[in-house]
């Protein structure tokens, strides 16, 4: 009896130390590397490629062999991209498509036609949908009706539109895969964030109720909810001091995390550190208890937000305000 007391305390306290350090779901870390016979050779459309988590997968999934196109609208800046991976990689195999995806359903139909033929002989085979759209954090009734429609026209209405056009040169082939960078703000309240988390809340709504709609088509969806990530992109964010709690996955490691989730064929997945990936856990399985923690955590956050400090620390919920 006492071994077995001792073998149960022991799983307990190590699956309390996994939980404790995670940096994702538990089913996404059971997966260690992305499958390189997944992507090489297949056709994978970034958009939001000209900076952050976006030009770092568009380098990540070279490296693993595939045939990049790389979306936004700063072409000078997709330009940059194409010329370092050129590095390693044949010119051929990187291709530059700008993109605005406010430009409307005409626009963005020829974009789609254009990325179709970029490679003869292979179309799209992965979409990933990084390009998003976020207003400096303010309070929800704050919120401009300007801001409300550049953060959807981009964030819902244009990733949308986009897939839509796209679904059915997929649906010919009988087999594609759209990838979703939503965000942990599509899955819990955010607040000083209101309507960027609405935003991501509509992506996740669409995107699982389309693959439950295709997935017998030949059609996955992966929809990946990170929580805060450290890049050199963070505008206004002060360096953090020591002491404090916040604490950021590092972007090339997101951008891993990611390929191994589109890899594996994930459904969701979510990478985050502690304590955004506890309120992830609590929201979605204990849904009064995290949406509790928020309520206590709003107000503080909102003030702490406009002050450009640190939105994601455990001091928040005992009412301090770290600078």
């Amino acid at each position: 009896m006492m071994t077995l007391l001792l073998l149960f305390s022991s799983i307990f306290l190590f699956l309390v130390y996994k939980f404790a350090t995670a940096y994702g779901d538990f089913t996404l870390m059971s997966k260690k590397q992305p499958k390189r016979e997944e992507i090489e050779d297949k056709v994978v459309w970034i958009t939001g490629a000209s900076r952050g988590i976006g030009e770092i997968l568009a380098k990540q999934l070279a490296r693993l062999g595939a045939k990049i196109i790389i979306s936004a609208r700063n072409e000078a800046e997709l330009e940059r991209v194409k010329q370092q991976l050129k590095g390693k990689h044949a010119p051929s195999e990187v291709k530059i498509l700008p993109l605005d995806l406010t430009t409307g359903e005409d626009s963005l139909k020829k974009a789609v036609e254009k990325a179709e033929s970029l490679f003869p002989g292979s179309g799209v085979d992965y979409m990933i949908h990084n390009a998003a759209f976020e207003r400096p954090k303010s309070s929800a009734l704050d919120v401009t009706e300007e801001s409300l429609k550049a953060t959807f026209d981009v964030n819902v209405f244009g990733t949308i539109t986009l897939t839509r056009l796209l679904a059915p040169f997929m649906l010919r082939r009988g087999q594609g895969h759209f990838v979703v960078i939503s965000s942990a703000a599509g899955k819990t309240p955010a607040p000083g964030q209101a309507v960027y988390s609405a935003s991501k809340h509509a992506l996740n709504g669409y995107f699982h109720s389309l693959r439950s709609e295709l997935c017998q088509k030949g059609i996955k969806v992966t929809v990946v909810c990170p929580g805060p990530i450290e890049t050199s992109n963070d505008s206004g964010a002060k360096p953090l001091e020591k002491g404090l709690s916040e604490k950021r996955v590092p972007s090339e490691r997101c951008a891993e995390l990611i390929i191994i989730a589109a890899t594996y064929g994930l459904k969701e997945a979510w990478i985050s550190y502690q304590p955004v990936l506890a309120i992830m856990y609590l929201v979605q399985y204990m849904p009064t208890i995290g949406y509790w923690i928020m309520d206590k955590v709003g107000k503080n956050r909102v003030e702490v937000a406009a002050q450009k400090g640190n939105t994601y620390s455990l001091s928040l919920l005992l009412g301090k305000k770290a600078a």
